[in-house]
């Protein structure tokens, strides 16, 4: 399995951080600078702002959040704030008496109660109505909330995380979203690559995904040709991670071979990208098997000169050796083939490490 299983291994100023990331699957310099950030603002109760296109897993990102978070062991409370039509959602978030509207039958619980002691995710903030929004900042700043039809007011003790495909800025600027609850919300943004800003990531996952449904359907293994994956890399995934899932679904029912070809990637990928893939692998025979040599656009997706992209790859290969040993350091650098000292020495000249 591609799914990453393992913590993940973080180096900070102060020391060595391990996150639970299960079911978050890529490698890249942009989703590891999120990784980043979550590892500092899991352990608090800030709140937090997730933004990123639709498509980018950002729930999957928000439950990381609360897997690390000291409130892990409390619930996890969802809730679509774009699904439910507005003259129920405020009925969801906050719960209701009974006789509060014709068919309140008895008394209910609303998410930010079932969420006591732990997180609510507000999905999709930026559609909520504008009255209610009112209701959601009275949350954040007194801590408390009012059933509908009731007149009791309850405290209540949840981490708010929110997250959301809009520009809130440019909601805010156009009247549609409260600046006060903006800035509320903002404490803290994570804001989630779209999956052709991931590089690579787009095969790791894509082969995932494979991998899943053709275990799923119980048929043979799936590769992808060099030239598929040329393509798959080119193209800009507007659906991001749920278009490439979906894809792969697709390809696992049509695909009769035991490798996906050109011919079986639909006309919009190759509309887009053009009937030539864009960049051609290394020969294999070149290479050991299952190496890849950097190419120039991996330099340039994060605008690094040459000097700083060599730091950047020596840095991951020492996260990823501590990653699988546990953060020991001897065994890490027994891996790396050097001395545990050359290796604290790095650790230090980078800032990995205090001292």
């Amino acid at each position: 399995m591609l799914e990453r299983r393992r913590p993940l291994v973080l180096l900070f100023s102060g020391g060595i951080k391990v996150l639970n990331i299960d079911g978050i699957i890529g490698e890249s310099p942009a989703l590891q600078e999120v990784f980043q950030v979550l590892g500092k603002v899991a352990p608090t109760d800030s709140t937090v702002l997730v933004t990123g296109e639709s498509g980018t897993g950002k729930e999957l990102l928000v439950r990381a959040l609360h897997h690390n978070s000291r409130r892990r062991d409390q619930p996890f409370v969802p809730i679509n704030c774009g699904a439910i039509p507005k003259e129920l959602l405020e009925s969801e978030l906050f719960g209701h008496e009974k006789g509060a509207f014709t068919h309140a039958i008895r008394s209910r619980s609303g998410r930010f109660e079932l969420a006591d002691g732990g997180t609510i995710f507000l999905d999709e903030i930026g559609e909520m109505d504008f009255s209610l929004q009112v209701k959601i900042l009275r949350v954040l700043q007194e801590k408390e909330i009012e059933r509908v039809g009731g007149t009791a007011v309850k405290k209540v003790d949840v981490r708010v995380v929110a997250a959301t495909n809009r520009e809130l800025e440019r909601e805010v600027a156009e009247g549609r979203f409260r600046e006060d609850l903006f800035y509320r919300l903002n404490v803290i943004p994570l804001q989630l690559p779209a999956l052709r800003e991931r590089g690579e990531d787009v095969l790791l996952l894509a082969k995932h995904f494979l991998q899943r449904f053709c275990k799923d359907k119980d048929r043979g293994e799936l590769r992808l040709s060099p030239e598929a994956e040329n393509m798959l890399l080119a193209y800009s995934w507007p659906g991001n991670v749920r278009e490439l899932e979906n894809f792969m679904e697709r390809l696992s029912i049509l695909c009769d071979g035991t490798s996906v070809g050109l011919e079986d990637l639909p006309g919009k990928i190759l509309r887009e990208v053009g009937e030539e893939p864009v960049a051609r692998p290394v020969p294999a025979a070149s290479i050991p098997a299952g190496f890849r040599w950097p190419r120039l656009r991996d330099m340039k997706e994060k605008d690094f000169a040459l000097k700083d992209f060599l730091e950047q790859m020596e840095d991951r290969l020492i996260l990823e050796a501590l990653e699988q040993v546990g953060g020991v350091k001897n065994q890490a650098a027994e891996l790396l083939g050097i001395k545990r000292t050359t290796l604290i020495e790095k650790m230090k000249k980078r800032k990995l490490l205090e001292g």
